[in-house]
């Protein structure tokens, strides 16, 4: 493009203009208005040889900006086109009320987003990122029709619910939309499909509250923010009175990410993240169609944030936790703790502000015990015009900042991060818990390779989407690699040379003391074809005993093993041992020193 002849950079502005739609007008957010046609023309040449500023006559939206700078760059005579970004003081720091969103909800109720230290830094992640171009698909009860803080970022779902006891719509099949029309039940009415007893319960429009925290409008003058106000929430409806079916779920999967689902038109918008904040408690086994349909989804480059369950027991005990591919969320408190009611322990990848309780808030409750978003009022139905703000607690309310944090990521990356890569980037990031869920000491010794953070552990720490955002812009090191710290585990590792063995003698006892949770190593020069036995006895305390031919051995590689639980008396035998050195690993209990421990080798 010649931008030296004003009139013909002009005629090819305006012709990038017209293929860009942008002299149409478009649709403004706001209800009943509208956005007058565009035009653009040459304003200047810089002094930089060769760039010039094009002014446009109204503010585009994202998806305009995107249409007419594409057009711009289509022009083979256009080498680069940049948008003119505001610059800014860079002063270090300066508190302002203004600098925060104008929603009226969130100073007072969103300590999720803005506590400094156990919020998930929203507004300084917002500078970088809040997940615009991105799709986060919410397979929940739906999302209520109508939600003035909300629906301007919602697109065309679907709801699966198949059968019209648990959808309320009064047929069966599946219909568009994703809308959540209730999930209320009389009293004994899901008696019918689960066989027990139960009260009757109001709607929980809690796909509407996930969805909210997702992406709920953000510095709108309404109701509370969202973590990723730009990004589009996707409702696939799978949940309805009584529950959702593995079936329904399952295709929920498929149909979100692109897939081709009988009898339904394939999505049109594929979402990149998905969000199930459900699950069956005490159900450890992933059911086939989950896998299946979750590994189509992680085929299709999606991510998958599960809840970890509100049981206050194992994740792996809640269905999504026994799962492939999924991004495990458990529970954080506005202070920094793990929540009561959070499932813990492994495969848990880090946990999110999540509430104090586990059930339905108010108005009048303890702002920082809840998350607050807004959701219908009606107890059956939705009702027209009632809206509210609702606090509620779970690790339900965990998953979305994740699922949130991980469209900010993938809206800004070069190239979207895979599983592992996401995986690594909000754990490396994490900020740290103010107590650890990990206790000093249990009643009983866990099984041999099984850590105490396996078992209470909830990850790294708490979800800090500033710090990811900035570790991404510029990584201190690959993305493969889990920590940027070089370590090595020797209780888990072969970590080679390190500290020298102990040699010991034939039938020459010696007598061993450590301190709780330490190893020592040891080693002995056998022969050939005679029975070798390791043996440690007397003293006190509680010890275990690892040993491999030829290199250091590990929890999970020795060649033999004696862990007998509350006790110092083991025994490893090699009846055919092998003409070599065979090195022998002692791993004190975590919950006793011992001393005085007598450790021989015979041969």
């Amino acid at each position: 493009m010649d931008f030296r002849d004003t009139a013909s950079a002009n005629r090819s502005i305006g012709q990038a203009v017209t293929r860009a739609g942008i002299n149409a007008g478009s649709s403004s957010s706001l209800p009943g208005a509208a956005a007058p046609v565009a035009s653009a023309a040459l304003l200047r040449r810089m002094g930089m040889p060769g760039w010039s500023v094009i002014k446009v006559s109204r503010s585009l939206s994202s998806v305009e900006e995107a249409a007419f700078i594409r057009e711009l760059k289509a022009n083979p005579s256009v080498e680069r086109v940049e948008r003119d970004e505001l610059m800014f003081p860079s002063a270090a720091a300066r508190a302002s009320a203004s600098a925060l969103p104008n929603d009226p909800d969130f100073s007072r109720y969103q300590w999720n987003l803005n506590n400094p230290k156990y919020g998930v830094h929203a507004p300084e992640a917002w500078a970088s990122s809040k997940g615009e171009g991105v799709v986060v698909a919410v397979l929940d009860s739906g999302v209520a029709k109508g939600n003035p803080d909300l629906e301007a970022n919602v697109l065309p779902g679907y709801d699966m619910v198949s059968f019209k006891e648990m959808s309320r719509r009064g047929i069966d099949g599946r219909v568009p939309g994703g809308w959540d029309v209730g999930t209320w039940v009389e009293e004994n009415y899901c008696t019918q499909l689960t066989g027990e007893t139960h009260p009757a319960e109001r709607s929980s429009w809690h796909g509407t509250h996930v969805a909210g925290t997702i992406a709920q409008l953000t510095n709108n003058s309404i109701g509370a923010a969202g973590v990723a106000p730009l990004a589009k929430v996707l409702p696939v409806r799978v949940l309805g009175s009584c529950g959702g079916l593995t079936s329904d779920i399952s295709d929920g999967i498929v149909w979100a990410v692109g897939g081709d689902v009988p009898g339904l038109p394939i999505n049109p918008n594929p979402a990149e993240i998905l969000n199930m904040s459900l699950g069956r408690p005490d159900t450890p086994v992933c059911p086939q169609a989950y896998q299946e349909a979750l590994d189509f989804a992680n085929d299709k480059g999606a991510i998958v944030v599960v809840s970890a369950g509100n049981r206050d027991t194992g994740a792996m005990t809640q269905t999504m936790g026994s799962c492939e591919g999924v991004l495990v969320v458990a529970s954080s408190t506005f202070q920094g703790e793990k929540s009561d009611f959070s499932n813990k322990g492994w495969p848990t990848v880090l946990a999110a502000p999540g509430g104090n309780e586990v059930g339905r808030g108010s108005e009048s409750g303890e702002a920082t015990s809840f998350i607050w978003q807004m959701i219908n009022g009606g107890d059956r139905g939705p009702e027209p015009g009632n809206w509210m703000l609702e606090g509620y607690a779970g690790t339900s309310m965990a998953a979305p900042h994740v699922a949130a944090a991980a469209a900010m990521i993938q809206s800004v990356a070069k190239s979207p991060l895979n599983l592992r890569e996401m995986k690594v980037l909000l754990q490396r990031t994490a900020s740290p818990l103010s107590k650890s869920p990990v206790p000093t000491s249990v009643p009983f010794p866990p099984p041999a390779g099984i850590t105490l953070e396996e078992i209470f552990g909830i990850g790294p720490g708490i979800l800090n989407i500033a710090a990811a955002l900035r570790e991404l812009a510029t990584p201190t090191c690959d993305l493969e690699k889990p920590s940027c710290v070089d370590r090595c585990d020797p209780v888990l590792t072969d970590c080679g040379p390190g500290t020298a063995p102990v040699p010991l003698l034939n039938k020459r006892a010696i007598i061993v003391q450590g301190k709780r949770s330490t190893e020592s190593l040891f080693s002995f020069d056998a022969r050939a074809g005679q029975v070798l036995n390791f043996m440690t006895y007397g003293g006190s305390g509680d010890i275990s005993m690892y040993v491999s031919y030829g290199k250091n051995p590990t929890i999970v590689t020795a060649e033999a093993r004696s862990s007998r639980r509350k006790s110092n008396i083991e025994t490893v035998r090699f009846q055919a041992p092998k003409a070599g050195t065979y090195y022998i690993r002692l791993a004190a209990s975590y919950l006793e020193d011992y001393k005085g421990v007598t450790l021989t080798a015979r041969q």
